[in-house]
């Protein structure tokens, strides 16, 4: 009996000693370990692009297919007067150099440019600068007709004129939406660069409401490295979808060709005034008659300012309708219609969009004292190219 006790016994106590291994066994693995941290994997690139031929990544050429037939080529000629130069009047010099011309001598100036078809009705919206001064305008579309253009209006404050051709089956751009672009965005500039034909550019958003570039009086420029050369100015700049977001207008460079940086105005911007120019001929703007700076920390405090935002009023055109409404140098502008005033480019957008007839509140500060006058807005006058 004591020797089946015993038996039982070490059974029993080999039976606990597997189960208390096998336990052991288990959790070791896991003694000491940190706590694992669950993270979501993004995909690869090949299964994140995903791309089909002929968009994205893979390629744009849907986009340039879609928006090139309606970008075209602009040429420009107009008559050039030369007239002598006294020195070659002088005996001795005429002796070397010749015997000038008595009189003035003409010459035919060319030069390039591009555009964009915006309407089946043969508008084509380009850069004022392409086509000012000129007494000729040829316009060259992709599938290889051309047609002289007339001049529908120019806006010089936006570098922007509208053209109008006559020719049937005209391709249209499909019109973006410059508000939405973000930096970083796929866009292609199209154009004519150098004259050496349609010619299709890849780069970036760079940058978004670019100003204070000296290159229009109204200045909201999209920045981008799609490289932009002469003969560029007036053509399309598209999304990756070959939608319009923008006209390409300038570059900035040190050696005459692209370096990367180049702007284009916004197409909200441009639909504005193409719009104005078909309905006016000409682009109507309000406007106050005052001249303004952008008020510093030190201007601030010099006016005893407690807030440093608005403008300060330089100058005020003589019976303009600044002065009518009792507006002063020295004043502050601090907001109009209830709206904060923070920068002179912010008070000039405002005060162009505004209807001339239309009446605006604005709060100024006058010697510490805050004070509200209704202004009636005028018409902005005409700048010299628009005369």
């Amino acid at each position: 009996m004591a020797l089946r006790d015993s038996l039982r016994f070490v059974l029993q106590s080999v039976t606990v000693g597997l189960a208390a291994a096998i336990v052991l066994l288990f959790l070791l693995p896991r003694l000491g370990q940190r706590p694992v941290v669950e993270v979501v994997q993004a995909p690869s690139r090949p299964e994140a692009s995903a791309a089909t031929p002929g968009q994205g990544p893979v390629s744009y050429a849907d986009a340039v297919a879609s928006a090139q037939p309606a970008v075209v080529n602009v040429h420009t000629a107009r008559v050039v007067v030369q007239r002598p130069s006294p020195l070659l009047q002088d005996p001795v010099l005429r002796h070397f150099f010749g015997q000038p011309s008595d009189g003035p001598t003409q010459r035919i100036e060319s030069s390039l440019g591009s555009g964009v078809i915006i309407s089946a009705q043969g508008f084509v919206l380009t850069n004022h600068h392409v086509i000012d001064g000129a007494e000729e305008i040829q316009v060259m579309l992709a599938d290889g007709r051309s047609a002289a253009a007339t001049v529908v209006g120019v806006d010089p404050e936006t570098d922007l004129a509208v053209l109008r051709v006559a020719l049937d089956r005209l391709p249209a751009i499909t019109l973006g939406d410059s508000e939405g672009l973000r930096v970083g965005d796929v866009v292609l500039a199209i154009g004519n660069p150098f004259g050496v034909g349609q010619t299709v550019t890849m780069g970036i958003v760079s940058a978004t409401g670019r100003s204070h570039l000296g290159l229009s009086a109204f200045e909201n420029f999209i920045q981008t490295d799609a490289a932009i050369n002469p003969g560029n100015s007036g053509g399309a700049l598209v999304d990756a979808h070959g939608r319009l977001v923008g006209i390409n207008t300038a570059i900035f460079t040190k050696s005459g060709g692209s370096q990367g940086i180049g702007f284009a105005i916004p197409v909200n911007l441009a639909k504005g005034v193409l719009a104005e120019i078909i309905e006016l001929g000409r682009v109507s703007r309000g406007w106050l008659g005052v001249e303004v700076h952008d008020l510093t920390a030190e201007l601030a405090e010099s006016f005893d300012l407690r807030d440093a935002h608005g403008v300060v009023v330089a100058g005020v055109l003589r019976q303009g309708p600044a002065q009518r409404a009792g507006i002063e140098p020295g004043d502050v502008i601090t907001a109009v219609d209830g709206a904060r005033v923070e920068s002179q480019r912010q008070l000039l957008d405002t005060v162009a969009r505004s209807r001339p007839g239309s009446r605006l509140q604005v709060d100024l500060v006058r010697t510490g004292r805050p004070l509200r006058v209704e202004v009636a807005v005028a018409e902005r006058p005409p700048t010299a190219s628009q005369r």
